[in-house]
């Protein structure tokens, strides 16, 4: 197996080109890191939201102890969920999630949405999801609040001057909310996390990430998959990327899997990827994704099923919130 490059961030800081993501990941979370840390894995991305952290930091505390790496050797990131946007909520939430990883610092922290949300005791409702809920109980939906996205990132880049946080970066937002934050960030953004597949291509915006220097991290790289397993009517219109001719094609010339060939044609174009598996075999078929090369023509003819697709949808979901608009 090839080794896995890194990508040297705007910070400074280098940043593994394949991760695990631990989305979905709650049965046996501890020992699925542990594994994944066994098979080579070094890049872990979490998430308030994801309602796991403190289930994957003792997957990690387990490797450590055992030798098999060092927290060093290790590259963390997690992320800001809406409910904590306001400059008075942040440091305290970072400090929080880091104490459920068992860790000093994260490697990266981004901003999960941008969208900002009536805080939530996550004492009494973990993960707070998107709707409001108090201390009733009672679910009173979506509750937007004016915290201006610079009050947030300039929260995080005292996390950031107080070693809590390595870097920071943003998830699910578009070129024209980056540009505007571009123009008023000290600390500058280090990496843009987006849903990038063949159905969704995004090249305008991977373009001005090249252009600014921002490193593009892809999450669902295998498209409706993830999306099937939570019933989502949208993701069942589409044709499995696992079984579309074209990808099976491509895979049976490079004696690859369908996997592993969606994770190239992200890889080689320099995006960054965090699959996940909870099969061995698949675990070390995800990480190795760099040791061969697609033709330009493939990559090309990959980028062709592009149809503007995006499975994670808030209004689809919620009724509001039209980010993507």
């Amino acid at each position: 197996m090839a080794a896995i490059p890194s990508i040297t961030l705007k910070s400074g800081f280098k940043m593994p080109q394949v991760g695990f993501g631990l989305w979905k990941v709650n049965d046996n979370c501890p020992d699925t890191v542990y594994n994944a840390i066994k098979a080579g894995y070094r890049l872990f991305d979490g998430a308030f939201d994801y309602g796991n952290e403190e289930a994957a930091g003792k997957g990690v505390k387990r490797a450590i102890d055992e030798g098999l790496v060092k927290r060093e050797d290790l590259f963390i990131t997690s992320k800001l969920w809406n409910t904590f946007h306001e400059e008075k909520q942040v440091e305290p939430i970072v400090r929080q999630q880091l104490k459920w990883w068992g860790l000093d610092y994260f490697d990266l922290f981004l901003i999960h949405f941008p969208v900002s949300l009536k805080y939530v005791d996550y004492t009494k409702h973990y993960p707070t999801g998107w709707t409001y809920k108090g201390d009733d109980g009672v679910d009173q939906g979506v509750i937007p609040i004016n915290v201006p996205i610079l009050e947030t990132w300039r929260a995080l880049e005292s996390c950031v001057e107080k070693k809590l946080v390595r870097s920071i970066g943003v998830s699910n937002f578009q070129g024209s909310l980056l540009m505007d934050l571009l123009r008023s960030a000290k600390i500058p953004v280090s990496v843009l996390q987006i849903e990038h597949h063949p159905y969704l291509v995004q090249p305008n915006l991977i373009s001005l990430c090249k252009q600014e220097g921002i490193a593009v991290t892809a999450y669902s790289s295998f498209g409706p998959q993830s999306f099937v397993e939570l019933d989502w009517e949208k993701a069942k219109t589409l044709k499995p990327l696992f079984e579309h001719d074209l990808i099976k094609g491509i895979a049976a010339k490079h004696n690859k899997t369908p996997a592993q060939v969606l994770l190239r044609w992200a890889t080689q174009r320099g995006l960054a990827v965090i699959p996940k598996s909870n099969t061995p075999s698949r675990l070390a078929q995800n990480l190795d994704v760099v040791g061969f090369d697609l033709t330009e023509e493939e990559i090309q003819s990959i980028s062709k099923l592009d149809a503007g697709i995006r499975f994670n949808e808030p209004v689809d979901y919620l009724g509001t919130l039209h980010i993507f608009a």
